[in-house]
C-alpha cells in the first residue's frame, strides 16, 4: 500500500515492541493501520537491558495472560544467549540464586523482526517521520504533512505526543545508563541492590558475546554520585572492551488511571506497562499492544467500547501490575536504607519473599 495515502482506519505513532505489536493485530483482523516511526531503522538505538522471559517463564510470571505462543514469537536469530538462572545480589556481593529461564535478546534483530511480523498481517509503516502535533483526527509531521485516522495510538513512550498533549498524569522517571562489553560473563542473570544504584538496580546481562551491563536511579537518592559516576563505578567491576555506551528512561510507577480518551489510546511505556518492581516493559509493552489491536478491530467492526481494552488489562495482567506497584513500593524504602541494612535484609530466611518481590507475586503468599 502506497506511504502517499494520507487516511487511514488507525494511525500509531512507535513502533517499538508495543506499537509494532498493536498494528500487527490490527491489520490481522483486516483494518488499514500506519505505524509512524522517527527511528530508520526501528530499533535503532539500543536503549535497554535485552532481558525477557522464555514463553515458558512467562506463562509462570503472568498465568492470566492467554495464548502467549501466539504473542510471542521470538526468532532464533534475535536470541542472543538462553539464561536459567538468576542472581540477586547484595552490597556483599553474595548473590541469593534463583531459577529463571529468560533470552538475552539482540534487541535491534527483536524489534525488526516485530516490524516484519506486522508488515507481514499486512501493516504499513512510515518511518524517519516526526510528530509535531495531534489534534483530532488529524496527525501532523514536522515535515508539514497531515494524516488522518478514527482511531490514534500513541506507542511513543513516555513521551509520546499523545500522552504529553490528552494525558496530565505523571509518572517517576528512572534514568539509566548502559554499556555493552566485550567478553565471557557466564550464563547467570544478574541484579545487584545498594549503594552502587540508589533506588532502583544495577544488571549484567550475559549475551553470546559480552554483555549488558548498567544501571537505574532514583535521582532523589543520589546524593555523592550521578548516574555517570555510578555507572562508571559499576562497570568498572567487569572486565572487558566497552563496544556501545546507551541511555534513557523507563517509567516507574506502573500503569495510568486511564489508556482510553476518546478516539486516542495509548500502549506500552506510554501508558506505564513497565513493572516497576523489575523494570519488565518488552513483553508487557507487546501484551497490552494485542489487547489494544483487539479491541480496536472489534470497535471499528461492531462499536466495542475501547473501553473494553482496560477491562481486559485488568483481567490479564491487573493482579501482576498491582502486586508489582507494592513491591516497588516497599522497596523504595529498602533501597534507601545502608549497605548493611540490605545486606541483612537479603538472606537465606528472606529469600523467598525477595523473588516474589521481583517476580510481582502477593508477598505474604510463601510458596
Amino acid at each position: 500500500m502506497s506511504l502517499e495515502k494520507t487516511d487511514w482506519e488507525v494511525i500509531v505513532i512507535g513502533g517499538g515492541p508495543a506499537g509494532a505489536t498493536t498494528a500487527r493485530y490490527i491489520a490481522e483482523g483486516g483494518k488499514e493501520v500506519l505505524v509512524v516511526d522517527r527511528r530508520d531503522p526501528i530499533g535503532s538505538p539500543l536503549q535497554c537491558g535485552e532481558l525477557v522471559p522464555t514463553n515458558d517463564e512467562m506463562r509462570r510470571l503472568c498465568p492470566n495472560v492467554p495464548d502467549v505462543d501466539d504473542l510471542l514469537q521470538t526468532p532464533s536469530h534475535a536470541i542472543s544467549r538462553q539464561t536459567t538462572e538468576m542472581y540477586i545480589v547484595p552490597p556483599s556481593g553474595k548473590p541469593l540464586r534463583y531459577p529463571f529461564e529468560g533470552y538475552m535478546l539482540n534487541r535491534v534483530a527483536h524489534d525488526e523482526a516485530l516490524v516484519e511480523l506486522a508488515i507481514e498481517k499486512g501493516a504499513s509503516f512510515l518511518t524517519d517521520a516526526r510528530v509535531a502535533t495531534v489534534e483530532g483526527n488529524n496527525v501532523h509531521l514536522k515535515d508539514g504533512r497531515v494524516l488522518t485516522a478514527k482511531i490514534i495510538v500513541g506507542a511513543g513512550g513516555h513521551n509520546d505526543p499523545v500522552r504529553k498533549a490528552y494525558w496530565d498524569e505523571t509518572c517517576l522517571k528512572i534514568p539509566i545508563k548502559f554499556v555493552l562489553m566485550d567478553g565471557e560473563f557466564g550464563d547467570a542473570v544478574e541484579l545487584h541492590f545498594g549503594s552502587m544504584a540508589p533506588g532502583g538496580y544495577a544488571w549484567m546481562f550475559p549475551k553470546g558475546q559480552g554483555a549488558n551491563i548498567g544501571l537505574g536511579v532514583q535521582k532523589k537518592f543520589c546524593k555523592e554520585k550521578n548516574l555517570n559516576q555510578l555507572t562508571d563505578d559499576f562497570v568498572s567491576r567487569y572486565n572487558g572492551d566497552v563496544t556501545f555506551t546507551g541511555a534513557g528512561s523507563l517509567p516507574m510507577s506502573g500503569t495510568i488511571r486511564t489508556f482510553v480518551k476518546g478516539n486516542y489510546v495509548l500502549v506500552g511505556d506510554a501508558a506505564g506497562m513497565v513493572l516497576p518492581s523489575n523494570g519488565a516493559g518488552i513483553t508487557i509493552a507487546m501484551v497490552g499492544g494485542r489487547i489494544a489491536g483487539q479491541v480496536i478491530v472489534e470497535h471499528l467492526n461492531d462499536g466495542t467500547p475501547l473501553s473494553e481494552y482496560e477491562i481486559r488489562w485488568k483481567k490479564q495482567m491487573g493482579k501482576v501490575m498491582k502486586n508489582s506497584k507494592r513491591a516497588f513500593k516497599l522497596g523504595s524504602y529498602l533501597l534507601r536504607m545502608p549497605d548493611w541494612f540490605i545486606n541483612m535484609v537479603f538472606n537465606r530466611f528472606t529469600k523467598p519473599f525477595v523473588w516474589r518481590s521481583i517476580t510481582c507475586r502477593n508477598l505474604f503468599f510463601l510458596f
